[in-house]
């Protein structure tokens, strides 16, 4: 099973029916989500913040993810050109295959 994240939209739903009143299971069935998700954004909302609130720590925590740049230094770059000026291959084997 594959997860979405929550839209914009679903926030401002969740914010809406949270004011409303409504009960967390009410909401996750009209929705079509978790009640631990909606449990997540209505804690949120209970702290004093909103709905763009919620999206902007989203947004911010996503900058976060997958796999970080890398920066070679110096020598190291220079030690690959070297080898790789010298006709140098990960094979270890100069021979043409054809």
């Amino acid at each position: 099973m594959t997860y979405t994240h929550l839209t914009t939209n679903e926030l401002v739903m969740i914010e809406a029916y949270y004011q409303d009143g409504k009960k967390v299971c009410a909401i996750a069935k009209s929705l079509g989500r978790a009640r631990q998700t909606i449990y997540n954004v209505i804690s949120f909302l209970k702290t004093g913040h909103s709905a763009y609130d919620y999206y902007q720590r989203y947004k911010a925590n996503k900058r976060h993810c997958g796999r970080q740049k890398t920066q070679l230094t110096k020598p190291v770059q220079e030690f690959i050109q070297s080898y790789l000026a010298s006709d140098w291959s990960l094979d270890g084997d100069k021979r043409n295959p054809s």
